[in-house]
């Protein structure tokens, strides 16, 4: 696993990582997994920057970027093409700043002497085998919302910066600062259009070195997007997937794309058994140790079909594109509630009409859902979130269809004991009053969540591609320049009714990609294979989720509700597939935690220290 740490302190740390490399010219700043050309420093006598991931800066202007660290303009220091993680010194002063969308998160925690920061949180709590945090836990599995507890990571005393914020460390003392707006200014979609296609267009070059193989997904908008990017710099092997399960269009655009872009070799990856959801989950050795839970654990032997694939040709470790994060960048659901809070009475009907007339349901029902939302803070919405934590949990009905929340519940809420519940509710009133970067929009909060999700999701995915094929798995719609320049369209835009989203059209009205491909409105989806897979490996989830599973031993599972929706997928009915892919996902990371007891750290008397 790909991490990185730093200590400030009275002293030398006691511990360093085992198997770090200590950054040249940085004696307090390791890094662990990372290529030499990914970890880049500049200094001068009062100030220097290390930059750990991939940032398009050259060796040139990588000096420019010392005076934004002295007049502490953050957003440009993190606005070049990329994903990375930046350390920076001036004076005395120590500011660590991740990325906007999790890749490169930021944790700290303070010990004997000093203070210790990390892009791994469980690497943190391994300093005293800190175990992890049942309620932040809870709160990933009931909600599904990284940032609801703020600073509260997944492990106790273990500390979170937020994405948006960055960690200041003066004199030993750590203090978290927002950078990042809770909202951006709204820029019209026909003025952010040529900057959101520049910045994808960079995003995609950055990762290009001329010496490594290239791949990407070839499916979707957004994969056959990058796809036609990349195709403009070399040549690229194109993969589709497939199964006769899958109900979708995917490999007819996918052929068709082929057949006109010039650069794109296609090779179409056929579904079998064992890339069915939850295959594999037998034997949980072969997965790779990360630091969240992260939904590529239940589709992992899909993803590796897709590896086995683009590296069968040889060529060495290559370079793998993915679409991931297209569809919260580009296109955007939960803003009726900001158009009526902003009383933007006329647009609110016309988008409600036309989502009635899709859904086949009534304008008035539509409207009807979005106004809770409308009339509630976030704050409030936690609170209230809280108060239905304490009541009974109900049971699941697969026909419900709740209002539009800031927080709502997932189906796995109700998996949960009284007493787990509870204490859930007890730390989002905790935290109601205290979170930083509070947005004003719903759809500013959830574009975020999401985001956060993805992040922690595509660090699970580069973890099984490296450490199993020497793939690098690189996902530019999660880049800050990408996220930043798309989320200022208002999500209204993103999301008009009846053009699938447009804004991608209006960047690319030129080329490279195809006319037919950026007029395309529909999306696979996977729903054959996913429960395909929940009948096929339901003795292997009902045990992994059972009596004895790690879920359970906290109260965040109880088995009745687990087995009920396992038997409503063997026969057929509709389940809540998420929520039983999140538990899952869950309990292995759990396992993997308990079960394969990672080295992190190592002290000077080479004694190892271990989570």
């Amino acid at each position: 696993m790909r991490w990185c740490t730093g200590w400030t302190g009275r002293t030398a740390p006691a511990v360093r990582p085992a198997g770090g490399r200590q950054v040249p010219g940085r004696p307090t700043l390791w890094s662990s997994g990372w290529p030499e050309r990914q970890v880049r420093t500049v200094r001068t006598s009062d100030t220097a920057v290390t930059v750990i991931g991939d940032y398009a800066a050259d060796a040139r202007e990588l000096g420019f970027i010392l005076g934004a660290v002295r007049a502490k303009r953050w957003q440009e220091l993190t606005g070049w093409p990329g994903s990375c993680l930046m350390v920076a010194e001036h004076g005395p002063i120590t500011t660590v700043i991740g990325d906007l969308a999790g890749q490169h998160p930021v944790y700290w925690r303070r010990v004997d002497g000093g203070m210790w920061w990390a892009s791994a949180a469980s690497a943190l709590a391994a300093l005293d085998s800190a175990p992890v945090d049942p309620v932040a836990v809870g709160a990933h599995l009931a909600l599904g919302q990284p940032d609801l507890l703020g600073e509260r990571s997944l492990f106790r005393d273990v500390h979170r910066v937020p994405p948006g914020c960055l960690l200041r460390i003066d004199a030993g003392i750590a203090t978290v600062e927002e950078y990042e707006p809770a909202d951006y200014d709204p820029v019209p979609l026909s003025q952010a259009a040529p900057a959101a296609g520049a910045a994808l267009r960079l995003a995609v070059a950055a990762r290009l070195d001329g010496h490594r193989p290239v791949s990407a997904d070839l499916a979707g908008l957004d994969s056959t997007t990058l796809a036609c990017l990349a195709a403009n710099h070399g040549p690229v092997t194109a993969t589709t997937f497939t199964d006769s399960r899958l109900r979708n269009d995917d490999l007819a655009y996918a052929r068709r794309t082929a057949a006109t872009v010039p650069g794109l070799r296609h090779r179409v990856v056929t579904g079998t058994p064992s890339t069915v959801y939850y295959s594999g989950l037998d034997d949980l050795g072969h997965l790779p140790l990360t630091d969240a839970p992260h939904s590529y654990t239940v589709t992992a032997g899909l993803k590796r079909a897709v590896l086995a694939a683009v590296t069968a040709d040889g060529g060495g470790p290559g370079l793998h594109f993915t679409g991931a994060g297209g569809d919260t960048v580009l296109s955007a659901g939960s803003y009726l509630p900001d158009l009526l809070r902003d009383r933007s009475w006329r647009t609110a009907h016309a988008h409600a009409q036309a989502r009635a007339r899709v859904g086949r349901t009534s304008v008035w029902t539509i409207l009807r859902r979005a106004r809770p939302a409308a009339r509630m803070t976030l704050p409030g919405a936690i609170r209230r979130t809280a108060a239905e934590l304490r009541e009974p949990a109900p049971s699941w009905n697969p026909d419900h269809r709740p209002p539009h929340s800031w927080t709502p519940l997932l189906a796995s809420a109700a998996w949960m004991t009284p007493p787990a519940r509870r204490s859930l509710a007890d730390a989002l009133d905790d935290t109601a009053d205290l979170l930083p970067r509070v947005p004003e929009r719903l759809s500013a909060w959830s574009d975020r969540q999401d985001l956060l999700r993805l992040g922690a999701d595509m660090n699970g995915w580069r973890a099984l591609a490296e450490s199993e094929f020497g793939v690098e798995v690189a996902a530019p719609y999660l880049d800050n320049t990408v996220i930043r320049s798309c989320l200022a369209v208002p999500a209204e835009e993103r999301g008009t009714p009846g053009t699938y989203k447009p804004l991608l059209s209006a960047a690319f009205p030129y080329g490279p990609v195809p006319s037919f491909v950026l007029k395309r409105v529909t999306k696979g989806v996977f729903n054959g294979i996913s429960y395909a897979g929940l009948h096929d490996h339901a003795a292997t989830i009902t045990a992994l989720l059972g009596p004895a599973s790690r879920l359970a031993a906290l109260g965040l599972v109880s088995t009745e509700p687990v087995s009920s929706a396992l038997q409503r997928a063997a026969t057929g009915q509709r389940t809540p597939q998420g929520s039983v892919h999140l538990a899952v996902a869950t309990e292995v990371w759990l396992r993997r935690l308990d079960v394969r007891r990672a080295t992190w750290w190592q002290e000077a008397s080479r004694h190892v220290a271990t989570a």
